[in-house]
């Protein structure tokens, strides 16, 4: 897997050019999955447990739930790390399905990634996390691009 490219095509597929806010980012992606996306901080995870953030689709919404952290940066990386793996449309894998028994009150979907989360250094976490990276920095350059807007312009 090239992971430049894939993560080139990834950004280019988004269509919201080299700069963008993450309620842009957000926006598009709901637009591209005809779905809403719900982000929630579960206060009780921190990002010690071991899970920062987790995607889990319902019938008819993509639910994002991360964990609680001092760092507003941090948060965003657990979540733009989601988001990647939206864009990289890693739901639309055929794979076995996990037995009921283990997970039941938990969508299949869902029991599929967390059970591969077990292993973080397969090529869908590393390729999400460079997307997140490249996500993180366009929301930056739009926060320095507007902040140097109000410096000149007031």
């Amino acid at each position: 897997m090239n992971i430049e490219a894939t993560v080139s095509t990834a950004m280019a597929e988004l269509a919201l050019g080299e700069i963008f806010s993450f309620d842009d980012l957000v926006g598009a992606l709901q637009r591209r999955r005809q779905r809403p996306i719900r982000i929630v901080e579960l206060t009780n995870l921190s990002d010690q447990d071991g899970i920062c953030a987790l995607w889990l689709m319902t019938d008819t919404e993509d639910l994002v739930v991360h964990a609680r952290s001092e760092s507003a940066l941090h948060r965003q990386q657990f979540v733009l790390h989601e988001l990647a793996h939206m864009m990289l449309e890693h739901d639309e894998r055929e794979e076995a399905t996990t037995p009921d028994f283990l997970l039941p009150d938990i969508p299949e979907s869902a029991r599929q990634r967390l059970l591969r989360r077990q292993g973080l250094v397969t090529d869908d976490e590393i390729v999400a996390e460079s997307l997140a990276d490249h996500l993180a920095g366009a929301i930056r350059g739009s926060a320095l691009h507007h902040s140097r807007y109000l410096e000149i312009f007031g």
